[in-house]
């Protein structure tokens, strides 16, 4: 046998070959067609990548592309079929009355990788994230989640966030982290109990790697990865990734000893104090998932949450009233108006203030900084709107395609607050305002959010005006694409407003 090996000559070998590649595309192409015949439309996938690389040609393009197929459309995250979700009413239909069958979370090789499945975000639909999400919600009303010390902690935060923009008053200066530092402040006093210095630079590095992170698991380097995930053992940009992952729980669990040495049973001071003392309590349950690794990754879950979307969504923000001075202007006059300079704003001033409320929701939905929703993942078969979906199908949620819905929106391709006022100058919320999602996986820090989004955009506008640097170009607003949606880097001038203006 051996002998009639070596007799082949390369282009035999190379023939073989070819037509074993031919054959293997042929057959992909066959099985890709037979998918496409038994679920909703959708642009024609290439043989083993889907529809990966016009995602990744030009992101925003692809998804506001996806509606001209219908309600329902069909992409493929490399050979495997996913279901956009294009109207509200088909998202109600899903993640809400049938959510049983819609609240899975996908096997993604990547964040597998550096979460290990724990935690609450990604984590399996069933036991272990029942027990934690129900955990974490309870843990974060106990230390204030919706009652007034939160809304004191993010008042005050507001006052500190307006102080050290104002430190550049008149220059252009990147704003971006000192916003994140705000917002991290909030969820880091509900966890860790504390708040971190705008300088200090530790703190100011992990806010850098959780961005890093953020951005590289969406780009090409992610979906590479969850191609291909046997490269997890090769050095690559990906390692990147898990080396970012690994500093942020070695941070947590840093912080976890210092809880656990300094622990009063009686009187828990954050998150972290009431994990450790959970664990101790659920000791002899047998079900029990409270353990130091699942409380890394919940504490991870909870900062990268409470973090990265709003301070994304308040940068969206200052692009968007500067771009629009007017919208700028009028909220200032009312705030002044309703509070003057010197009282700070608070959550039951929303009433007071119709057109800053409005403006604040319509930051949210131009920003549009989760496009295509968290991703979800059917637990069993299913049937939605006339067609068979099986479990494990991955399903999205087309938050651009909603967002600008023209049913449902007075402007949909403007920014304008009008979108969220009545005729007569109040507020209201149509129903396809759904940047927080629905259904059990709604997302886990709603209240929260909603609070440091007035408060931070109030605070700012009483006290300050934003302009964008004279002959500057302005950014792509497609902005860049991750898991979230950020603005490309950018410097903006800030200037203070006082009594005597």
């Amino acid at each position: 046998m051996w002998t009639t090996l070596m007799k082949l000559d390369l282009a035999s070998v190379g023939i073989a070959l070819s037509l074993g590649f031919i054959f293997v595309v042929l057959f992909e192409i066959f099985r890709i067609n037979s998918y496409r015949a038994q679920t909703p439309p959708g642009p024609r996938p290439l043989p083993f990548v889907g529809t990966i690389p016009y995602f990744l040609k030009n992101p925003m393009e692809f998804i506001r592309s996806l509606s001209q197929y219908g309600e329902m459309t069909t992409v493929y995250l490399g050979r495997k079929p996913a279901i956009f979700l294009n109207t509200i009413q088909l998202v109600k239909e899903a993640l809400v009355q049938n959510a049983s069958s819609f609240s899975g979370r996908p096997h993604i090789p990547l964040l597998i990788w550096i979460t290990d499945g724990l935690g609450i975000l990604m984590a399996t639909f069933g036991h272990s994230w029942r027990q934690q999400r129900r955990f974490a919600l309870q843990m974060l009303r106990n230390f204030g989640l919706g009652k007034k010390s939160v809304e004191d902690r993010v008042t005050e935060e507001g006052s500190y966030l307006v102080l050290e923009m104002l430190k550049s008053e008149g220059k252009p200066f990147d704003a971006q982290h000192a916003i994140q530092n705000a917002v991290s402040n909030i969820i880091c006093s509900i966890v860790f109990g504390d708040r971190f210095n705008y300088d200090n630079k530790h703190f100011a590095y992990l806010l850098e790697i959780l961005k890093e992170n953020i951005f590289l698991s969406g780009s090409f380097v992610g979906q590479v990865f969850n191609l291909l995930p046997i490269i997890k053992h090769f050095p690559g940009p990906h390692q990147k990734i898990y080396q970012n992952a690994e500093e942020l729980k070695a941070f947590i669990r840093a912080a976890v000893k210092t809880h656990r040495e300094t622990l009063d049973p009686d009187s828990p001071r954050d998150f972290i104090d009431a994990y450790l003392l959970e664990i101790e309590k659920q000791k002899s349950n047998e079900d029990s998932t409270f353990h130091e690794d699942n409380m890394v990754m919940s504490v991870a879950d909870l900062f990268l949450a409470g973090t990265d979307t709003t301070a994304t969504t308040i940068s969206w923000g200052l692009i968007f009233l500067t771009q629009n001075p007017d919208v700028q202007e009028r909220c200032h006059e009312e705030i002044v108006q309703v509070l003057g300079y010197d009282r700070l704003p608070s959550m039951i001033d929303r009433d007071k203030l119709p057109y800053t409320y409005a403006t604040v929701h319509e930051i949210q939905r131009s920003a549009n900084i989760v496009p295509f929703g968290v991703i979800h993942e059917t637990t069993q078969p299913t049937k939605l709107r006339g067609y068979d979906i099986p479990k494990g199908t991955e399903i999205l949620t087309n938050l651009t395609a909603i967002l600008t819905d023209k049913e449902h929106w007075k402007y949909p391709d403007t920014f304008n607050p009008e979108n969220f006022l009545d005729d007569n100058g109040h507020f209201f919320k149509p129903e396809s305002f759904l940047p927080f999602s629905l259904g059990p996986r709604v997302c886990l820090g709603e209240i929260l959010a909603k609070t440091e989004l007035f408060l931070f955009i109030t605070s700012l506008l009483q006290r300050s005006r934003f302009s964008w640097p004279p002959g500057v170009k302005w950014p792509d607003m497609n902005g860049i694409v991750g898991i979230v949606r950020s603005p490309e880097p950018f410097d903006i001038i800030c200037h203070s407003r006082g009594s005597k203006e």
